[in-house]
């Protein structure tokens, strides 16, 4: 059986690169778009790792609902950078900060 300390340190590896990532590479939007996904995948990590170690399946059922909310965002954030890639033709995040409303 694999101890609680392992999957606690591999999702806080995983956290920390999306973090590193998102702090790192500020021009594409995909890639911070991935990274906030691995943040959201390691936190999920964790309330699996935790709701199997106590014996309660709530934690398991609240993954369902943060990966539920996780692939709306994925879906809508990709559907934005289409038109706004078709509008501007650049997904650099320094081209897109002069929004016109």
């Amino acid at each position: 059986m694999i101890p609680l300390s392992n999957f606690l340190v591999l999702g806080a590896i995983l956290f920390s690169l999306s973090v590193a990532g998102i702090f790192l590479n500020r021009k594409n939007v995909i890639v911070l778009l991935m990274c906030i996904e691995l943040m959201l995948l390691a936190v999920n990590l964790n309330f699996i790792a935790f709701s199997h170690y106590s014996g309660d399946i709530a934690g398991q059922v609240f993954v369902f609902f943060i990966l539920t909310v996780a692939a709306a965002e994925s879906a809508i954030g990709l559907a934005i950078l289409v038109v706004l890639f078709h509008n501007r033709e650049t997904i650099n995040v320094q081209d897109l900060d002069q929004m016109k409303g």
